[in-house]
């Protein structure tokens, strides 16, 4: 049995901080940083079966297409993806009633729609990436039991190499997304390794009164290649959203409008357009 203290359930017995129920989560699932993302997105489906929100957790779950699709807010950061990912993992493989782990598991597709900051002079403001793997410099995953396989961890002994890493930064460490849902959902866009960021302003070279340790990191990270794969882009969820993935079975899968290149230092005039038929296409191509 887990213990309350683990599994902490609301007095409706929802699960703690989604406030969800296990009724109220479709297997298709839309995270967004953004709060204000999801009536964008559930303005879009056929139907609206509920509405939950507590805190910066808002969450819509309705049909598209004859399918059920869940959006999600999860706030900024990895550790409020580090909530997300248990908590709806919980709902879906746990019985909590008898706060047990079910013996059938339930696998979940979840697609990150975010914005980002792209590095690459070839990947300008109002395009989009999507994430083949992502580099934590959270240090999340660091807590579970994770390893890289061995693909990641070449990548990643790669990574710190080109990049002369900083031994008094968090230990990062890499991981893949799933290569299924990707090729489904990231088709035509921007292919890359993201760089999850523990912080928007220094952690991603940014400098308004204070100066960041590692001034010249973005022309470090725009030069790593391996094999191919080279680092596109800044944002600060998807290193978390893969590595949870990954060990509970989940499908995952980020794809970010760029409403900032820091190569050319311009920023988007208006990226809304682009969210939108973002948003657009990830519903098709989630629910076909």
């Amino acid at each position: 049995m887990i213990h309350p203290s683990e599994l902490i359930l609301n007095p409706d017995g929802s699960i703690y901080h989604l406030a969800l129920k296990p009724e109220q989560v479709a297997s298709k699932i839309i995270v967004a940083g953004d709060p204000q993302r999801i009536a964008t997105i559930s303005a879009k489906f056929d139907s609206i079966e509920c509405k939950v929100k507590n805190r910066e957790f808002i969450t819509h779950t309705g049909s598209y297409k004859g399918q059920r699709v869940t959006a999600l807010a999860t706030g900024i950061g990895t550790d409020n993806i580090d909530i997300v990912l248990n908590e709806l993992d919980a709902l879906v493989n746990c019985n909590l009633q008898e706060r047990t782990v079910k013996e059938e598991l339930t696998s979940l597709e979840i697609v990150r729609i975010g914005t980002c900051g792209s590095i690459q002079e070839s990947v300008p403001a109002d395009e989009v990436v999507v994430s083949t793997h992502a580099i934590g410099l959270d240090g999340l995953m660091n807590f579970y039991e994770f390893e890289m396989d061995a693909e990641e961890q070449e990548m990643f002994e790669a990574f710190k190499s080109q990049t002369s890493w900083n031994d008094r930064f968090n230990q990062p460490y890499l991981v893949k997304g799933s290569s299924a849902l990707i090729a489904k959902v990231g088709k035509g866009f921007h292919p890359g390794v993201t760089m999850t960021a523990n912080g928007f302003y220094a952690p991603q070279g940014r400098r308004l009164r204070l100066l960041p340790r590692h001034q010249s990191v973005n022309d470090d990270l725009r030069k790593f290649d391996f094999k191919g794969n080279k680092i596109v882009n800044y944002e600060m969820e998807t290193s978390a959203l893969y590595g949870l993935s990954g060990l509970m079975g989940h499908e995952a899968c980020t794809v970010c409008a760029v409403v900032a290149n820091r190569y050319a230092n311009s920023f988007s005039k208006d990226y809304k357009p682009v969210m939108n038929k973002l948003i657009d296409t990830v519903l098709e191509r989630l629910t076909a």
